[in-house]
Parts: structure tokens; C-alpha cells; sequence
């Protein structure tokens, strides 16, 4: 008799190579053994994206985001079905599908496309015949039957939309850490394990550096209350539960120190002091589909101010060029971009009804030296622009000063 229906994602890393692949396998059959169905999203193997990328700019340095879209699914694709063999030696029935395979559709942008529906039925008819199946992550299809990714990380998003979509009892990611840390290890050794953390708080770590799970992915689980299990694949240890609600002591505050090193400051300078000149700035740039996160406009003395503003460094090129072109519109000076920064941040729900938080936070790094370029706030985050170089240290500092250690 059946036991439920799990999701499980393996990441790059759970799949780098032959033996973790096997691994992996011998997971998978274990849930198997237990009587449960099964629908397991996989990534690329280890670094195979990355390669990819590098590969298409040997080739062309400005190639064509559709033409990208059909080289990238492909690693995604070779993983799954290299790891329906590795069942298949186990002695289970599997069957590797592909993300247009099994009706996951998205709208038409190209390298960053959102989910728009997913039918699911070939899933439920390959469970329904008693088989594992095997989706590739981080991949759509258009109405047009033209293949879409999800954006970096997007197999997290894969595994939740199906989680959904399947009504899943749990939906379990296995990454190469045991869950999700007050810091990341390879900065802070003294960072601890959560057991649990909200939705609210994952998601505002993942959109701001944290890199155990992609931000949209938490969007979506938070919005249809599906429940994570972040986990090792290295080990059976219990990882973290991300859920609605988590019961924690009162004077709980922050939760953690993220560090984001993927982004880049735009500044405009020199734009004339009129309303309305902001909202066209910013109209052109998300017109090119690219995201802003911070923004500072100085106060200006003059009938000038300059205007700052920081985007993921993988856009930097196109929104110096977007800009570029508006100033001229709009009479404003020199568009300057600078790469050296990066984004340091606190997390918690605590903080909410704590004072002084952001005091703490500006006192840590102005004890370490570090000067703060940009702030931004949240209900339950704060944020600094610094400088690269200075960016461990700050995790470090911060740690220490809310006593996460």
C-alpha cells in the first residue's frame, strides 16, 4: 500500500559524478522500498551550466536568449536520464521526462520564464503505472513549444510548482549542506542549523544572497503553503523545515547574515531635479526585464541629483546600456557602474518589535572599518552596500554581534 507521494530536488552538487548519481539512486530506492511514490527533480551535473554558459561565449558574446534556453535545458536533461539508469540498475521501474514533457508551460521570456500552468498528467499517468519519475529541472515550454529555463536555481521552483501541482505530502531538496545555517559555513564556522525557519525568512535570505534555495521557489511555496525539508544528500541527518509558522522563544531576533557578492551599483549623475524623470528611468530599465533591488536619489541643493541604484551583476551591461540611454533623453550626466560592492544583510522576524536593530547592525561594521554605501530596510531585514573586499568580514562581525554563534 502507498504511503504518499514525495517530491525530492538534487542539486549539481547531489549529482556531480557517477558515484553521487548512484547515491542518489540508492536514496531514491530506499523511499521507494518504503511504498511511497516518487517524483524527483534533478539539476545539471556539478558545474555543467556554468560550462555550458562558458562554451556559448566562445562562441558568440551577445547570443540569443531563445538559443541559450535550448543549450542550458540540455544539462538538466542528461542528468535525469543518467539517473533513471542508475534506478534502472537498483532493479526499479523509472522514466526521465523533460520540463515540456510533463506540461510545465511558461510565459515567452527566455533564460528568467515564470510558470504559467503545469498538467502534470503524464506524471500522474507514469505513477499511476508504479514508475519513479524523473523530471528535469530548471525548464518549460512556451504555448509555442519553444523551450524556456526558470532562471538560476530554478529547479528549486520545478520542484515546488509539482509539489503543488501533485498535492505532495513533502517536498524534500537535498543540497551538499544540512540545511539552512545563521550564516554561511564557508564564512562563519560558528554559523549553527536552523531547525525551522518561516517562509517570510527564507524567502527574504534568498532574494538577498542566500544560496541554499532560489527566492521565486519560496515565493511559490510560500503562496500555496507547501512544505520544504532542506537537506543534506550526503547524509540522513534531519535538515530544516521551511513553513508558514515556526514557535520560537520571544526574544528571538535575527535569524541570520547573508552576503551577496552578485551585484552591481548604477549611478546617474547629474539628472535634472523635475517630477517624473525617476519614473521614466525606471520605466526603461524593468522595460529590458531587469530587476532593481536598492535604490538612493540624494537630495539635491541644486536643480541636479544623482541616483543610485544596484542590480544583479548578470545584468549590469544592459541596464548601463538602457540607462545610458534615457539620461540622454532626459538631459542627465555620466551613467557609472561599479562592480566592487556587495550586499550584506540581516534577517528575522524579531526585529519587527526589537529597537535599535539597525543601530547594532551599523555599529558592528563601523567597529570593523567597514562604511556603508546604500541602506535598504524591511520589516524583517536590513541592508548595506559595502565594498567587496570588506564582505566576509562583515558576515563575521555581525554573527557575533546578535549572538548567532
Amino acid at each position: 500500500m502507498k504511503r504518499g507521494l514525495v517530491v525530492q530536488k538534487f542539486g549539481g552538487s547531489s549529482v556531480a559524478n557517477v558515484q553521487r548519481i548512484q547515491n542518489v539512486a540508492k536514496r531514491v530506492a530506499g523511499y521507494r522500498k518504503k511504498g511511497y511514490d516518487l517524483v524527483v527533480v534533478v539539476s545539471a551535473l556539478g558545474d555543467t551550466t556554468d560550462e555550458l554558459i562558458a562554451l556559448s561565449e566562445r562562441i558568440n558574446k551577445n547570443p540569443s536568449e531563445r538559443e541559450m534556453d535550448m543549450l542550458l535545458s540540455t544539462g538538466e536533461q542528461a542528468s535525469s536520464a543518467l539517473l533513471a539508469m542508475a534506478i534502472h540498475k537498483l532493479g526499479y521501474d523509472a522514466i526521465s521526462l523533460t520540463g515540456a514533457q510533463v506540461g510545465i508551460i511558461t510565459d515567452m521570456q527566455h533564460t528568467k520564464a515564470k510558470i504559467v500552468n503545469i498538467s502534470a498528467d503524464k506524471i500522474k499517468e507514469e505513477l499511476k503505472n508504479g514508475k519513479i519519475v524523473i523530471v528535469a529541472g530548471f525548464q518549460g515550454m512556451t504555448p509555442n513549444h519553444d523551450i524556456t529555463t526558470l532562471g538560476r536555481g530554478g529547479s528549486d521552483l520545478t520542484a515546488v510548482a509539482l509539489a503543488k501541482t501533485l498535492n505532495a505530502d513533502i517536498c524534500e531538496i537535498y543540497t551538499d549542506v544540512n540545511g539552512v545555517y545563521t550564516a554561511d559555513p564557508r564564512i562563519e564556522p560558528k554559523a549553527k542549523k536552523l531547525s525551522s525557519i518561516t517562509f517570510d525568512e527564507m524567502l527574504e535570505m534568498a532574494s538577498l544572497g542566500a544560496q541554499v534555495m532560489q527566492s521565486r521557489s519560496i515565493e511559490v511555496a510560500k503562496k500555496f503553503n507547501v512544505t520544504i525539508h532542506v537537506r543534506s544528500s550526503f547524509n540522513k541527518k534531519p535538515g530544516t523545515i521551511i513553513c508558514k509558522e515556526v514557535k520560537r522563544m520571544e526574544e528571538f531576533v535575527i535569524s541570520g547574515v547573508t552576503l551577496n557578492k552578485n551585484e552591481a551599483k548604477i549611478t546617474i549623475c547629474n539628472v535634472p531635479d523635475k517630477p517624473g524623470l525617476a519614473a521614466k528611468i525606471f520605466k526603461e530599465v524593468s522595460g529590458g526585464g531587469i530587476n532593481v533591488d536598492m535604490i538612493v536619489q540624494n537630495v539635491s541643493h541644486t536643480r541636479q541629483t544623482d541616483i543610485s541604484f544596484t542590480v544583479n551583476r548578470s545584468q549590469a551591461v544592459k541596464a548601463v546600456r538602457l540607462t545610458k540611454k534615457i539620461a540622454q533623453k532626459v538631459g542627465a550626466g555620466l551613467v557609472l557602474k561599479d562592480e566592487d560592492i556587495a550586499r550584506i544583510s540581516i534577517v528575522g522576524v524579531g526585529m519587527k518589535s526589537h529597537p535599535g536593530v539597525a543601530a547594532r547592525m551599523f555599529e558592528a561594521l563601523a567597529k570593523h572599518g567597514i562604511n556603508i554605501e546604500m541602506i535598504s530596510t524591511s520589516d524583517i531585514s536590513i541592508s548595506c552596500i559595502i565594498k567587496k573586499r570588506f564582505g566576509e568580514k562583515a558576515v563575521r562581525a555581525l554573527h557575533s554581534k546578535f549572538g548567532l554563534s
